[in-house]
């Protein structure tokens, strides 16, 4: 069913209806119409990396792991099973007559927000800090969890509609200033993408003000949606964000008068309470009947595309298809994929034949907590860091414990002395043949406001240090003299200098799923070689970052930043040595590609990420660094040499002015080849430069 045909059958239904039925209906909870055979229907559900809070599913990796992949077939993966499984959870709540929060097929997700500041709790929700990075990956989830059927398998959304990056405790009275050639340049390319590429059905507005607008009532915003986008589908409120126009915006005196300028400039759905004033707006003379249907009409066009009243080739997909053995095998080596190795001075891959006993120490080794993030299903069994390790070595190697101490209170018992296991944690390395340290942070101390037990900080980070305690844990570690391995499971930059200098071997697993276990192993013992890259920047300090609230990208990201980073996007170790050899530029039409020889030096077979970056040198309006602007995931048997092409982002020859307008200008670009950034740190810690082509348009 095309969107032509569904929106004439809703005309034709929203037709039937009184005008408080129609009302009705823009509610995230639309109750039923008895009378017309209308079902209730919740149109609430989360699906960033699974299918969320309704019970079991499969748990892959949080966002931020699947960014870390650059692989646009690993999150098209996961939102095919995101959508197969929600499927199959509808079909059979469905028919027992529960359509609850969280059981529909409206999945608010992907959230593809950059990740501007390291600070911010809810980063490790989206793709990272670049804005074509972002869109690729966005584009892949949406088109995968739509589907190409006859009927749509399940709705996507577009979130948080258009500068929403923090800090969480200022978002419902924020107001995101932003200029107008950031925006285009910066926080609205990946929505675009996702509207006009990828046919997303649904955009949700934030709760900040952006310029003075509140994004859920922004004449502005919309103008650029539906305007100049020509976006089709249905727009909803954050949750309980339209309430803030009154209570904390002071944009309106009252949720009458809220609920009016909602839906007066696009917004559909409310998830809130506030359009249960729509009738009383309407009679204030603030709401025309020709608005109200407008927004019914467009949300059961999207009823009619998901085949919710005529039927679809879904309706037969079992529960059985919940956490199959596929999904759970495709969520192992999503993890696999996401792991970087910032460090490894040859201690890496381990050697279980030659290893005695291991020492798996710290608060994130044996933590189902760490291995979620959040908006997260429930898993079977989760494979924590520890019991994966314990399944692979088997009997062969004796495995010592110590959780070191906790997350970041100052003691793991209660009636302990405090540091009560540093102890304990000393022990266990001084015995050990190598240690395995296992640090970060997990959903509760980083994550949206109100959902973690972090409150004092509202889920965002004070800092970019870990916790006091695990900072005192890694010096006693360190002083034993042991070969240590740490591994860092947390969403976000965290300062790793220490690490870096004392361990011999540094992993960023992020929040890796329910099976992130199994496959650290794997990539810790050389099944699999690690095969990462950063999809944010680790800084040195915040001391070069502008402050939290200033949502001017000077100075922030890898494409603005002025200094070196700790480790820089697009960086990530292999157990083996790929580079590329030669590169060339091939031009079809309007359609550039670099056609790139890529080789794998070592000894290792290992995938890797080949990257292309462009710099315009000819225009004052270019951003100041190369910007990514190809990529692609390769795998490469040991010593081959395979030839590849790369298409370039059309976007990467143009350039934004102050005024917010792109345009073509200039001839004379840089485009760099290879698998990091053209930039110095990333040679010093790979000792190798991308390959460099000038090339005139």
């Amino acid at each position: 069913m095309n969107r032509e045909e569904a929106k004439k059958k809703a005309e034709v239904l929203v037709a039937t209806m009184t005008l408080e039925e129609k009302a009705s209906q823009l509610r995230y909870d639309a109750p039923a119409i008895k009378r017309l055979g209308i079902p209730a229907y919740n149109w609430w559900n989360e699906g960033l990396h699974g299918v969320a809070r309704a019970g079991q599913a499969t748990v892959f990796p949080q966002a931020i792991g699947m960014a870390a992949t650059f692989d646009r077939k690993s999150v098209e993966e996961m939102a095919g099973i995101v959508a197969t499984e929600g499927r199959a959870k509808y079909n059979a709540y469905s028919v027992n007559g529960d359509r609850d929060i969280y059981k529909g097929l409206t999945f608010w997700s992907p959230n593809v927000n950059i990740f501007r500041d390291p600070r911010w709790g809810r980063g490790h929700e989206t793709y990272g800090e670049d804005p074509y990075l972002t869109k690729e990956l966005g584009v892949s989830f949406v088109k995968a969890l739509q589907g190409n059927g006859d009927t749509m398998k399940a709705a996507a959304c577009a979130k948080h509609f258009a500068v929403h990056s923090g800090p969480e405790a200022l978002r419902h009275e924020f107001d995101a200033e932003a200029s107008a050639k950031d925006m285009e340049e910066t926080y609205l390319p990946a929505f675009e993408g996702l509207v006009k590429e990828a046919k997303v059905e649904a955009v949700m507005g934030a709760y900040n003000r952006t310029n003075g607008e509140p994004c859920c009532g922004s004449p502005t915003l919309q103008k650029k949606l539906r305007g100049e986008w020509k976006f089709q589908g249905h727009f909803v409120s954050d949750c309980w964000a339209i309430r803030d126009f009154h209570e904390y915006h002071m944009v309106t005196d009252t949720a009458v008068e809220s609920a009016a300028l909602a839906i007066n400039n696009g917004c559909d759905l409310n998830c809130g309470n506030t359009y249960l004033h729509i009738m009383k707006a309407y009679e204030k003379g603030l709401v025309t009947e020709e608005t109200i249907t407008q927004a019914a009409v467009r949300l059961f066009t999207t009823r009619y595309l998901l085949g919710l009243f005529d039927g679809s080739e879904y309706d037969n997909i079992s529960y059985l298809e919940v956490e199959s053995p596929g999904n759970l095998s495709a969520a192992e080596k999503a993890a696999e994929k996401s792991f970087v190795l910032l460090k490894n001075n040859g201690i890496l891959p381990l050697d279980k034949e030659k290893l005695k006993t291991i020492g798996i120490i710290g608060p994130n080794a044996d933590s189902r907590q760490a291995l979620i993030g959040n908006y997260h299903g429930t898993a079977s069994r989760y494979i924590t860091i520890q019991e994966g390790i314990q399944d692979y070595v088997g009997d062969d190697v004796r495995i010592l414990t110590s959780r070191g101490c906790d997350l970041f209170r100052d003691r793991t018992e209660h009636l302990a002395f405090t540091r009560d296991r540093i102890t304990e944690a000393k022990m266990v390395a001084e015995n050990s043949d190598v240690v395995i340290l296992c640090m970060g942070l997990d959903e509760t101390l980083e994550g949206e406001e109100g959902d973690t037990g972090n409150s004092y900080v509202s889920g965002d980070k004070e800092d970019i240090e870990l916790p006091g305690v695990q900072r005192e844990l890694m010096e006693v570690i360190a002083d034993t003299g042991k070969p240590v391995v740490f591994c860092l499971l947390a969403g976000s930059d965290l300062d790793l200098k220490y690490a870096a200098e004392k361990f011999d071997a540094v992993m960023m697993l992020w929040y890796p799923g329910c099976q992130g276990g199994k496959a650290a192993a794997k990539v810790l013992f050389g099944e699999i070689s690690p095969s990462g890259k950063l999809p944010v920047t680790f800084y040195e300090s915040l001391e070069e970052l502008p402050d939290f609230t200033d949502y001017s990208m000077k100075g922030r990201t890898y494409r603005y930043m002025e200094r070196k980073a700790q480790f820089p996007f697009g960086y990530g170790l292999t157990y083996s040595n790929v580079a590329v050899d030669k590169a060339g530029v091939k031009t079809c039409g309007q359609k550039v590609n670099v056609e790139v020889e890529v080789r794998n030096n070592g000894a290792y077979d290992t995938e890797d990420v080949v990257q292309i970056y462009v710099k315009n040198i000819d225009s004052k309006n270019a951003i100041p660094n190369p910007m990514l602007a190809g990529f692609q995931r390769i795998f490469l048997k040991a010593g081959e040499c395979r030839k590849i092409e790369i298409p370039i982002w059309e976007k990467a020859f143009t350039v934004v002015d102050e005024m917010g307008k792109r345009m073509e200008e200039g001839k004379k670009f840089e485009i760099y080849a290879g698998c990091s950034q053209p930039d110095e740190k990333s040679k010093e810690l790979t000792g190798i430069m991308p390959v460099k082509i000038i090339w005139e348009k």
